[in-house]
């Protein structure tokens, strides 16, 4: 089973495949954090591995008796072919925004790709699209598989609602019925409902899937929460488009205790990789956040210097009050913690899981939650 879309992929992967698992199954997972042959973790470099990887991957899990294979299809796998001759029982659909145009040049070819991964589905597969993104529909249009729909604001196959929303998690509807999740953000409450609908469409009852839902936890490096004993919670996130931006700290704001405590936001954007969204990186972090620090990323093969003066762009004046520079992230983490009081949320965006810097082809070890546990003291 195939997810796609710009957010929101690796969750209902990972979601899906520890939930199968719950259920006693053996499984496979094929993302962006790590690939799995049941319980054995193999390490991964890209979110949709080569042809050949994948290949012996998918021939590992049948060997070992896996029955499901939950994987992430990147937009770059469609283009280049990646999963060219695989055959899949279902695809979900997430949402479309800026990713990848350094590849891809246009938002229209970025779409075309992800399309492509419906339009060659076959008519014994079904499909599962979020009907809460402008183009939930439009990727359906060529599809011979069957087509299911989730949303929070239309009735469909899959209906979710946002009752509660704290700190610990949200109280949910799915379908007329009521569940606690350890999850926040109505990000999530439709990352939950896509996986939610995956499961009843691979032949389990809602009752099922609502009890291993309540029990499933984030996964890492995604609204990842640490509370320091100094009263503050620091959130590390991989958000690195201008929309996860928005998510992220939209459901922030959806969870401050009665709207006191400040955000501060640590962001930055990576090195040869689609320039243009780094202004509106900025802009995002500016207009949700109280107090915004802008940093190093990946700089790869760019100088950090220039990727924070392109993000530094798209401010104006009196956005610059609230925003300092510091190209060293480490020093960008701990300036944060030293800024944050009792009551107040650290945001620490665009790596999540990584657990490195990519400086001029090298990778460096470097943690965001690691190096926020130092500063803790925990």
């Amino acid at each position: 089973m195939g997810v796609t879309g710009t957010n929101g992929k690796t969750t209902i992967a990972t979601l899906l495949y520890n939930m199968f698992r719950l259920f006693g199954h053996k499984v496979g997972l094929l993302s962006t954090v790590c690939n799995y042959v049941d319980a054995e973790p193999i390490p991964t470099d890209h979110t949709t591995p080569d042809p050949i990887t994948l290949n012996c991957l998918l021939g590992k899990m049948v060997e070992a008796g896996c029955e499901y294979a939950f994987m992430e299809v990147s937009s770059h796998s469609v283009a280049q072919k990646r999963i060219s001759g695989l055959h899949f029982a279902g695809g979900i659909f997430t949402n479309l925004t800026r990713d990848h145009l350094d590849y891809h040049k246009t938002v229209e070819n970025y779409l075309r790709a992800k399309k492509k991964f419906f339009d060659d589905m076959p008519k014994s597969a079904f499909c599962l699209t979020n009907l809460d993104d402008k183009n939930g529909m439009v990727m359906m249009q060529n599809t011979k598989a069957s087509v299911h729909g989730y949303s929070l604001r239309t009735i469909c196959d899959f209906k979710g609602r946002v009752l509660e929303s704290h700190f610990e998690g949200m109280l949910l509807d799915f379908n007329n019925h009521e569940l606690a999740v350890h999850f926040i953000g109505r990000f999530n409450a439709s990352n939950l409902l896509a996986v939610f609908g995956a499961a009843v469409l691979l032949g389990k009852t809602e009752e099922e899937v609502l009890v291993a839902l309540s029990t499933l936890h984030p996964v890492a490096g995604r609204f990842d929460a640490i509370r320091s004993p100094q009263g503050y919670t620091a959130i590390v996130d991989y958000a690195h488009t201008p929309d996860a931006l928005i998510n992220v700290l939209n459901a922030i704001h959806g969870v401050l205790e009665n709207g006191k405590g400040k955000i501060i936001t640590v962001v930055g954007c990576g090195g040869n990789r689609d320039k243009g969204k780094r202004p509106m990186m900025a802009q995002e972090a500016v207009r949700l956040s109280d107090r915004v620090i802008i940093t190093s990323d990946n700089p790869r093969f760019e100088e950090p210097q220039d990727i924070i003066n392109d993000m530094l762009a798209g401010l104006k004046k009196e956005d610059m009050m609230k925003t300092v520079a510091i190209v060293d992230r480490r020093e960008a983490i701990k300036t944060a913690c030293l800024l944050a009081q009792k009551g107040d949320v650290i945001l620490v965006a665009g790596k999540g899981h990584e657990n490195y810097q990519d400086v001029k082809g090298v990778k460096h070890h470097f943690d965001d939650k690691e190096e926020l546990r130092k500063i803790m003291q925990i």
